[in-house]
């Protein structure tokens, strides 16, 4: 199924969802699975072409498959967590997907967006680390807290 169309059935699922009130557990986990994998497939095709640098997109990355490895490992150890962006995550993938658009746009339109696309770089590196580092932050609070209250059950 070419991206477009695929990006417009997600689209459509998820304003199903919210208006009939039809969110689901699975549901919470696999929409922003499914929103990283087309932006983390973007990135790898403009670092591919050569439009975003490699540094960069193994930085993005590295960030996601920390999270997914941060909540598969809290799930295998029974103490799942709940999936809640932060204002950085938000504002990181705002930035991540400015930067493919500009890149994109540079490319379609054969325009010198070059000053604006290495400010972006360095932008979304920021954030990205930013973003990775709450993440992390948040992952061993949770999994202190899970392991606390898994001692008290015994």
């Amino acid at each position: 199924m070419p991206k477009t169309i695929w990006h417009i059935t997600m689209s459509v699922d998820g304003f199903i969802a919210r208006q009939f009130n039809e969110r689901s557990v699975l549901g919470a986990y696999l929409d922003p699975l499914a929103d990283k994998a087309l932006l983390v497939s973007i990135y790898v095709a403009l670092t591919t072409l050569g439009e975003i640098p490699v540094w960069l997109t193994i930085l993005v990355v590295s960030r996601d498959v920390l999270i997914i490895g941060g909540v598969v490992l809290a799930w295998m150890l029974a103490a799942p967590m709940p999936m809640r962006p932060s204002v950085v995550s938000k504002i990181n993938t705002l930035a991540q997907i400015t930067l493919a658009a500009v890149a994109m746009a540079d490319l379609a339109f054969t325009i010198n967006l070059s000053t604006l696309r290495i400010g972006l770089h360095y932008l979304v590196a920021l954030f990205t680390i930013a973003s990775a580092g709450l993440y992390m932050a948040e992952w061993i609070r949770h999994m202190s807290t899970a392991g606390t209250s898994v001692g008290d059950k015994r």
